[in-house]
């Protein structure tokens, strides 16, 4: 034990646990009921809040991002952003509460497990070294389906969430998700947003769609208390990785971006209790350790204008009071447009403690949002005894994440913990269970004769050639022509002659928020006029089978994963009966008054 973690964690009872163990059986049982306490921990967390000073106290509410693979990376935008130049600095010199890391050019932080799992060593090795002498929070936003950042070929890829919505299994939910907390925890994360509790109403969500698990709420609490299990039992109580449920109060119903824009849900409150609520609800019954709320406004419950991060009716009203959450509450990116829209930035981190707030995610410019707490206590617009509340809480997610007896990445274990064959089976079975087919008027599926030439084509380069690979292994010759989302006039020319040449087509799909582009649809009504057998797939979102009406075979993957692919391969060969039911209404043409399949459409043989 080095002697900062003396200095802060000495008093952590008994000598440790065991190092995470293994995955857990992945059944589910339904029972409800808050996590108990665990014993101690109230003493930890005081005795840790009665030696920091204001400033350290602070330091503990906010979660920044750093740039960088490793922890003492020379990087210049370091220097730009934070004054230092190594993501250690950053975290010695502001001895913040939480690092979060990204996969995106802005941050760069993943690459390998073993890269991962060594830069939290030294990020964590470096809080040990600040004035506040405590180990992270290190977080990410590892969803599964098409929000990861940790992927193949690394770690293992599940489906996602309104693919396991598909399924209607509770014991897929559970088995994503402690897949998913298990391979992060192995590599030193141990806080992750998710899941998305969000019902998604709203077909034309450009944010939510696929991150939900339903548009139905009773459906999306089933997914989202399994989900919950999953994370927080894939392990021993202490080296496990905490769930989030977000977007708090609801981002399902919206049809704006809160990384762009304001959005504004027209919910009253009792719409609300019925719809968005029931997740979150479920959650917190599970005993989930974190909420993230939504840079959003429901201006019937809260006519302020503010967004829900920043609303105490939000917050304090509804979350706290309403649904009887304690636990931590973080806020969504304050990077986001939704939170900046109204108030200047160093205005926001105070208001969303004053909402109710506990934990401020990557604020734009760190050093002011910090000061800005101090002086809002300097002033009195907000008291000490408030920051130590958020405070104690930030504390008892870490006593709960084991944090009070901190040990380093076994680096060692990595290949026996993260992207392993068993995880990957474990993933497969799952994709197997999801694959919808919505429509089959033509009765081509299953398909009665293996065809010799197959070709595949529309969105998805990677997509295309997976799901062509698959069926290349049944024995067909395949071609493969990628068009993507808008295909040109010259690319639908040359499918339609390979279509004309082939025995069967795959057509993969992929619309947009706003509903199936027009130049897709054109590719699928020209497929269709050569009067060979088409098969359309909705590699992602189930809301293009309510386009093309001409398409008498259509089905739902909710994923383009290589397992997906796979999955769909078996489905259309007859290897795999169909088992996924619609977990959302798909409207007709994207109009909303119209449903042309119905939740739970789903054919099965």
């Amino acid at each position: 034990m080095s002697k900062s973690v003396s200095r802060r964690a000495a008093c952590a009872l008994g000598a440790g646990v065991a190092a995470a163990a293994a995955l857990p059986s992945l059944s589910f049982a339904s029972t409800a009921g808050r996590t108990p306490e665990a014993p101690g921990i109230a003493d930890w967390v005081e005795k840790q809040l009665g030696s920091m000073s204001l400033r350290e106290k602070v330091g503990q509410l906010f979660v920044t991002p750093v740039n960088g693979q490793s922890a003492d990376e020379v990087n210049p935008k370091n220097r730009k952003e934070f004054g230092v130049d190594t993501p250690a600095q950053i975290v010695e010199r502001y001895a913040v509460g939480g690092v979060i890391y990204f996969n995106n050019s802005d941050f760069d932080n993943i690459d390998t497990p073993r890269q991962i799992a060594t830069l939290s060593n030294g990020l964590q090795e470096a809080a040990l070294s600040s004035n506040a002498g405590l180990p992270l929070l290190i977080s990410t936003d590892q969803e599964g389906g098409y929000v990861a950042r940790i992927t193949e070929p690394y770690a293992t890829e599940v489906p996602g969430n309104m693919a396991i919505g598909a399924s209607r299994s509770t014991a897929d939910a559970y088995a994503e998700t402690a897949i998913l907390g298990s391979e992060l925890r192995a590599m030193g994360i141990n806080q992750n947003h998710a899941p998305d509790a969000d019902v998604n109403t709203e077909p034309t969500n450009p944010v939510i769609g696929l991150r939900s698990f339903s548009d139905h709420p009773e459906l999306a609490a089933q997914m989202v208390r399994a989900a919950v299990r999953g994370y927080q039992e894939s392990g021993p109580p202490d080296r496990t990785t905490s769930a989030a449920v977000k977007h708090f109060p609801g981002h399902g119903g919206a049809s704006g971006d809160s990384h762009t824009s304001l959005p504004t849900i027209k919910r009253s409150l009792e719409q609300w209790r019925k719809i968005d609520a029931v997740p979150f609800r479920a959650a917190i019954e599970e005993g989930v350790q974190e909420v993230m709320s939504a840079h959003i406004v429901m201006p019937e419950i809260d006519p302020s204008g503010e967004p829900a991060t920043l609303s105490p009716r939000m917050i304090t009203g509804l979350l706290r009071d309403e649904l009887g959450y304690d636990g931590l509450i973080s806020t969504d990116s304050l990077r986001m447009q939704g939170v900046r829209e109204l108030h200047p930035d160093a205005e926001i981190p105070v208001l969303a403690l004053k909402a109710g707030i506990d934990q401020l995610l990557m604020p734009v410019n760190l050093n002011l949002a910090i000061n800005a707490v101090l002086e809002a206590v300097q002033d009195g617009k907000l008291t000490e005894s408030r920051i130590e509340e958020s405070a104690r809480r930030v504390l008892r997610l870490k006593y709960q994440r084991g944090l009070a007896d901190y040990r380093p990445v076994e680096l060692a274990e990595l290949p026996r913990r993260v992207g392993t064959a068993a995880n990957r089976d474990r993933a497969q079975a799952m994709a197997d269970h999801t694959i919808t087919v919505v429509r089959n008027d033509a009765k081509l599926l299953p398909l009665r004769k293996k065809p010799r030439s197959v070709l595949v084509t529309g969105w998805g380069e990677t997509t295309t050639e997976n799901l062509a690979g698959t069926i290349g292994k049944r024995g067909a010759n395949t071609r493969v022509l990628t068009t993507g989302t808008e295909p040109s006039k010259a690319q639908i020319t040359e499918a339609v002659g390979a279509a004309n040449s082939a025995e069967l087509t795959v057509v993969l799909t992929n619309g947009d928020p706003k509903g199936m582009q027009p130049q897709q649809q054109q590719l699928l009504t020209e497929l269709i006029a050569t009067g060979k057998p088409v098969i359309a797939v909705a590699a992602q979102r189930p809301y293009d089978t309510g386009f093309a009406d001409a398409q008498r075979t259509w089905l739902a993957t909710y994923s383009s994963s290589a397992a997906s692919m796979e999955s769909l391969t078996k489905v259309i060969y007859g290897e795999l009966a169909p088992r996924g039911k619609l977990p959302v209404d798909v409207p007709a043409g994207g109009d909303p008054t119209k449903i042309k399949y119905p939740f739970g459409t789903g054919l099965h043989w």
